[in-house]
């Protein structure tokens, strides 16, 4: 059974940083597409984050260029999330999302993954 565990959330101010890390099991870890998501109340799910195993194809969403980073370890089978700066528009549910093939487009959609974590959450204030 695949599992992808997040953690790092938390309630933080304005400028603060933080690293989220979903730790994978259930699958071999070398195989696996991981992005991370993230879903503010009355809002629909938006990528945030891609890698693809290589390493050489990413995308970050255009609000946090600059301020996340997402790496992998491979000793540790996880995955983690930079993120610098933080904001309140931040706040949100974030969720790391598998896949074990190469996201097909450009933007990644939730669509796009078969396994996901419950989600850690983020708060900002301002």
């Amino acid at each position: 059974q695949v599992q992808l565990v997040e953690s790092g959330g938390g309630l933080l101010q304005y400028g603060a940083s933080l690293r989220l890390s979903c730790v994978v099991s259930g699958f071999p870890f070398d195989s696996l597409y991981i992005g991370w998501f993230r879903q503010a109340p009355g809002k629909e799910r938006e990528a945030v984050s891609y890698m693809n195993i290589g390493g050489d194809i990413t995308y970050y969403k255009r609000a946090v260029r600059g301020r996340v980073t997402q790496s992998r370890d491979h000793a540790k089978n996880s995955v983690h999330l930079q993120m610098n700066n933080l904001k309140p528009e931040d706040t949100a549910v974030y969720f790391c999302a598998g896949v074990d093939r190469p996201v097909p487009r450009a933007i990644p959609l939730p669509s796009d993954f078969d396994y996901w974590g419950v989600g850690t959450q983020v708060t900002v204030s301002s």
